[in-house]
């Protein structure tokens, strides 16, 4: 027989008793914890220091106690309380003992065989431990808690009384207890399901960048067996190892374009039809800026998409300069509808600036909607794989989006 409820009630005393003691609880602190924390430390020392006065006074005057055995007695009713919050299985097994120590030389006149402050302690400890342990362990704390308090206490009516606040204390704290562990599920599966959420995005964002990226070289691998194949009837008077040198690399231009095109079959969705049209660049900025003008946006572009000297960027750095200033405008009119914008292009002769500014919303024209927030992201990926950088946050009120893009993969500004 092996009963898995059986197993736990036998293993529920067994770490009461010797087994390992439950973590400190986590979460995330205030800034001004560390503060606060030391303040508490200290108020909690001096009350500690208080009661254990107050307990060897008790024993000393009630019972007539000589020191030596009423200071270690009251230090032992109070130290469990100081060390509750981090270790209360060890807190409870200071405690236990106690209550069959703290006995000693009862009087007549007393209506508990414990001191105020020993019973004051043990209470601590024992929700404490309700709250943080598992519920067989508690149930089992509490149990064995129960007999010094049957076998000492005098008045039945006292011992049901406190039996009763026990199982009280042992039915909140597991409350208390299985909705910490319910918010501390939902908050980390919160938290998958963001993570989730992202990586996703990244993937899906690869895999539209590695479709447009297979449209911007397949032009040029193109190009490159056409000419390769035609070189041999444009040229005159080619030699045979010329002739076979153009033809091998026609070939494997050939080749590599046809791998290149399974690859982008595996990356296509099968909702997804075949891309025909070219691939945007940076000369289609303008038109891109116009065009949400006409949506009814305030842009203003700033710039040229083009280098002072004439030389032009790779049309992979077009292409994701064009992608950015679109996600950047789509997010503007999305989220700050009425503000005015500002594309600015710096094109170098090593790398090309991006920047996208939006004001605060400039009045009740619309209510920000709530994206999917993988459009930063995208953004992210664009410029990270080129070898770019890329920054987005609020500035001045409003938000900035800015990158910059490499033409040779590796960015040397910083």
């Amino acid at each position: 027989m092996n009963d898995p409820s059986v197993t736990s009630a036998w293993r529920a005393p067994v770490r009461l008793v010797a087994g390992p003691d439950y973590p400190p609880i986590g979460g995330r602190r205030s800034p001004r914890w560390p503060r606060w924390r030391m303040l508490l430390i200290q108020a909690g020392l001096l009350l500690l220091i208080g009661l254990t006065a107050a307990g060897t006074q008790y024993l000393r005057n009630t019972r007539g106690l000589p020191e030596a055995y009423a200071i270690p007695l009251a230090i032992g009713s109070t130290l469990p309380a100081a060390v509750a919050l981090r270790r209360p299985l060890l807190a409870w097994r200071i405690c236990y003992p106690l209550l069959y120590l703290g006995v000693v030389d009862l009087t007549p006149t007393e209506a508990w065989p414990w001191q105020p402050v020993q019973i004051l302690g043990f209470l601590f400890v024992f929700g404490v431990l309700a709250v943080r342990a598992d519920t067989g362990v508690a149930t089992w704390a509490g149990l064995l808690s129960l007999i010094p308090l049957y076998v000492f206490t005098e008045t039945t009516a006292n011992a049901h009384g406190v039996t009763v606040l026990i199982t009280a204390m042992l039915v909140l704290g597991d409350q208390i207890r299985r909705r910490r562990q319910t918010q501390r599920a939902l908050v980390e599966q919160a938290e998958q399901s963001e993570l989730e959420k992202a990586r996703r995005a990244v993937l899906e964002e690869r895999t539209r960048i590695a479709r447009e990226m297979h449209d911007v070289v397949a032009h040029h691998m193109s190009m490159i067996a056409v000419q390769a194949e035609t070189a041999p009837y444009r040229l005159d008077a080619l030699p045979d190892p010329a002739r076979t040198e153009f033809t091998a690399i026609a070939g494997s231009a050939r080749q590599a374009l046809a791998d290149m095109r399974r690859l982008l079959g595996v990356l296509r969705s099968e909702s997804t039809g075949p891309e025909t049209a070219p691939q945007p660049g940076l000369a289609d900025i303008p038109e891109l800026v116009e065009n949400a003008r006409r949506a009814g946006m305030t842009v203003v572009l700033a710039g040229t998409p083009q280098p002072v000297d004439g030389t032009a960027p790779p049309e992979a750095v077009g292409l994701a300069a064009y992608r950015i200033v679109q996600e950047a405008l789509a997010n503007a009119a999305r989220h700050a509808p009425g503000a005015a914008v500002r594309v600015a292009l710096h094109a170098a002769a090593e790398a090309i600036t991006v920047r996208v500014d939006n004001d605060s919303t400039a009045g009740p024209t619309g209510t920000p909607g709530r994206g999917t927030g993988h459009g930063l992201t995208g953004m992210r990926e664009r410029a990270r794989l080129l070898g770019g950088t890329f920054t987005a946050g609020p500035q001045n009120g409003g938000f900035t989006v800015e990158a910059r893009l490499p033409y040779d993969g590796e960015d040397e500004s910083g």
